[in-house]
């Protein structure tokens, strides 16, 4: 109701972890979408969320009408369908958010959106998916007088900044519906954070926990006092600073519990050891086979997502009742828990920023359940002073993030700009970069340079890379234009950093293209910014290699690595040869990938390469989003056309990774493969199956499915049958609309 909305001025709104920042988004999302009848965007930080988020609202679009469309990893039609019935919500990651945008202003519909709600906007700040998400608003900014934005986020420092860059109203709240107390525990002794205190810890009590001299060496943070406090009534999260660590310490609690936790929701336990072991293709992780039993389990990117979504369900549903978790737990889904406790000050080897802090911390009560919840942080007595800095300094500032890398955020929005004809003209280029972030925080320019010097050697640069070149328009006036090879980079939203390495790969892959088997269209759509993410295991890189066939083979020759450098590396030889390592790292995540498509089994693959199966599924993710931009690259670019078809195929294989029969149903928001396993074995084949079926009927058809999910996967597959139909009819009209003389 606050004024500022009525008016439409633009908004950033800042409440505590737990204080309904989604629901009033939801609330403005479903006002402009029905009252105002605009499309709206929707960004959010991270592939799951935006999932998720399709699936919880998807029930709504088929109640009041409206669409709900994900745009998340290679999924989303660029450019959206314009409907003309109904209105959209788009619902997207940031890059995906960015690539929406772009094709929307491209289209000259950018007015169609009314309203662009961003969740997290201290992502700003976040490396170079910050400078995205500030390219996003500031083209927003400047082709839309009458889009609305709306940014939220639990932890804002300079607000200010972000306020002058929006031209935006703030609103804040100290609000929470449950209550947080903060505590920190130095040895045996737990303090409670109060800033009247004399040194800001004021003594809350000792921990009442009977410790053998035994215990006390397997576990001195005292972890297991502090969980059995509260579970198994209530709920617990412990954050670790390591994946590693998560594992250990659920591991080492198990041991020291009493066996009656067992009897505990025995059967839903067994039920979810059993859903976990179909989930994976009849194996089962050996420490997740040993916490379960007791309530507890791990949580981190080491597992698929199917893993964690199916331990998240068993953590909400009272299943599961202590989980421990990195870090990332507190950026995504939202595990609410009675009591939350941290390891250590410290993510990785880090000490820990107050944005963490605030966020993990955030976690603590659940709201309509607890009365308060609590935060403990374990702390060593050589952090103490830098503890107490933390718990009392300020939020971190949120910076832009175009100059970074090399200036790749900046050098990637002035091509885009000449790219949508926003800028024809340096001077219309520096008139834009007076509306982004960057311009507002001028501490950020290197020293003795002004925003129009660097903007100008950006210009520079551009043209010396073949991406930008002047040109004279009709009237003859000098105006800039995009290069062919320009304009594909920029249409396929490939980094600046490897367009020119992508271009001579596909250049050379015509030279000999070998089709006898994918791995030579892999190793092209393998991405470049995975490569030093893992370092090879020489040995079973040999031993791969030697299992191709001789056409497999030849494409490791064709690329540059040839099997004499594997084997000199995999016996610990010198080598003299002159071979790219960054080349040979990229085709040995190649091998991962081809084994992958041919096996469609993470877990088998994971155990062959020695590699966690949750970055497995990251490289797929990221290669199926690659291989979507490298398709878009090659469309532009008419010397690459055999490669359209081919990337088209492949980008589907990538992005299911399952067998073609199960493809339409894990389009459904919520589906994964082990649940599509399950619809398909139970007759529910198509979509157009799915979409028709009795949520009640689902629930005692299918296993270990419960009657709200039941009904997100109904509502979601209707919401997707209703935008392929709509699409159709509009393609129908579109045809009908064409004059009798043209056809």
């Amino acid at each position: 109701m606050l004024e500022s909305l009525q008016q439409r001025k633009n908004l950033i709104y800042s409440l505590p972890t737990s204080g309904g920042k989604t629901l009033v988004a939801e609330i403005l999302i479903l006002q402009e979408l029905l009252c105002k009848q605009m499309d709206v965007l929707m960004i959010l930080p991270y592939v799951a969320i935006v999932q998720e988020k399709v699936a919880g609202l998807s029930g709504f679009g088929m109640e009041l009408g409206f669409l709900v469309e994900e745009y998340a990893g290679s999924r989303g039609r660029i450019p959206p369908i314009k409907r003309r019935l109904k209105k959209s919500l788009y619902i997207a990651t940031i890059e995906r958010g960015h690539t929406l945008v772009n094709s929307l202003i491209e289209t000259g519909r950018i007015g169609d959106l009314g309203l662009v709600v961003i969740d997290e906007l201290h992502m700003l700040g976040e490396g170079s998916r910050g400078a995205v998400l500030e390219m996003t608003l500031a083209k927003i900014l400047y082709t839309s007088k009458t889009t609305q934005i709306i940014g939220m986020s639990a932890t804002l420092n300079n607000v200010g900044d972000l306020q002058q860059f929006l031209k935006a109203e703030y609103y804040t709240s100290n609000f929470r519906p449950v209550e947080l107390k903060e505590y920190v525990k130095i040895r045996d002794t737990i303090y409670e954070v109060d800033n009247k205190a004399e040194d800001g810890f004021r003594f809350s009590r000792l921990l009442n926990f009977k410790y053998s001299t035994g215990l006390q060496k397997t576990d001195p943070d005292h972890l297991i006092a502090l969980v059995t406090e509260v579970i198994p009534k209530y709920s617990c999260l412990v954050f670790c600073p390591t994946k590693k660590n998560c594992e250990n310490v659920a591991e080492m609690i198990c041991k020291h519990l009493n066996r009656d936790y067992k009897k505990l929701k025995e059967k839903e336990k067994r039920d979810l050891l059993t859903d976990l072991r179909n989930i994976c293709n009849g194996r089962l992780c050996p420490v997740l086979k040993q916490t379960i039993p007791y309530g507890i389990s791990y949580h981190h990117s080491g597992l698929t997502s199917e893993e964690r979504k199916r331990i998240e369900e068993a953590y909400s549903s009272g299943i599961l009742c202590l989980l421990t978790c990195t870090s990332t737990l507190a950026a995504g889904v939202n595990l609410p828990a009675r009591r939350v406790i941290l390891r250590a000050p410290y993510v990785a080897t880090e000490f820990m920023k107050k944005n963490q802090y605030k966020q993990m911390i955030g976690r603590a009560g659940r709201a309509g359940i607890d009365k308060a919840g609590e935060s403990i942080l374990i702390v060593q007595e050589k952090d103490r002073n830098l503890v107490q800095k933390l718990v009392y300094s300020p939020l971190e500032s949120c910076y832009s993030n175009l100059l970074l890398e090399f200036n790749k955020g900046i050098r990637s929005l002035i091509l885009s700009l000449v790219g949508l004809k926003i800028a024809t003209s340096p001077e219309e280029v520096f008139q834009f970069m007076h509306l982004t972030l960057f311009s507002v925080q001028p501490q950020l320019l290197p020293e003795g340079k002004s925003l129009q010097d660097v903007t100008t050697e950006v210009l520079q640069g551009l043209k010396q890379n073949g991406l930008l070149k002047d040109s004279t328009s009709c009237d003859g006036e000098q105006i800039l234009v995009i290069t062919r090879l320009g304009q594909a980079t920029y249409k396929g939203s490939i980094d600046l950093a490897y367009c020119d390495t992508l271009y001579a790969d596909l250049k050379k892959g015509l030279e000999g293209l070998i089709l006898e088997s994918c791995l030579h269209l892999i190793y092209l759509t393998t991405p470049y910014s995975m490569v030093l993410q893992c370092s090879p295991n020489w040995m079973i890189y040999f031993r791969q290699c030697s299992q191709l066939s001789p056409a497999e083979q030849q494409v490791a020759e064709i690329v540059g690595v040839p099997e004499s450098f594997i084997t000199k590396k995999a016996s610990g030889q010198a080598v003299r040869m002159d071979v790219d390592i960054g080349t040979a790292s990229r085709l040995y995540l190649s091998l991962v990938l081809h084994a992958l498509l041919k096996v469609n089994n993470i877990w088998e693959v994971a155990e062959k390469f020695s590699i966690s199966r949750g970055f497995i599924q990251t490289l797929l993710n990221s290669a199926a989003s690659f291989s979507s931009s490298v398709l878009h690259f090659c469309e532009e670019l008419d010397e690459f056309w055999v490669y359209k078809a081919l990337l088209t195929e492949l980008t589907k294989k990538l992005t299911y990774c399952v067998k073609a029969e199960l493809i339409p149903l894990m389009e459904v928001a919520g589906v994964l493969e082990a649940r599509a396993k399950q619809l398909y074995n139970s007759g529910y084949k198509t979509l157009a199956h799915l979409a028709n079926a009795n949520p009640d009927v689902l629930v005692k058809t299918i296993e270990h499915l419960s009657r709200s999910q039941a009904r997100q996967i109904v509502s979601s597959a209707k919401m997707l049958l209703t935008e392929k139909a709509e699409a159709l009819q509009e393609e129908v009209e579109e045809l009908l609309r064409i004059p009798a003389d043209i056809t």
